[in-house]
């Protein structure tokens, strides 16, 4: 899921270098949008298994 963040802003660098507007910023929105929920699942995963690596309590 990185990747394909990456891959947006690459191509939002491209289409702005090349003076199309409209699709470097939509591009870069794709991008933030993408990168804010790699890290929201990221910190999820995170959660998860320090949980499950603790294991139930007794």
């Amino acid at each position: 899921m990185l990747n394909l963040a990456l891959a947006f802003f690459i191509i939002a660098l491209v289409a702005a270098i090349l003076g199309f507007g409209g699709i470097a910023a939509g591009a870069a929105s794709i991008a933030k949008i993408i990168f804010v929920l790699f890290l929201v699942l990221f910190a999820i995963s995170l959660v998860t298994g320090l949980v499950r690596r603790r294991g139930p309590s007794r």
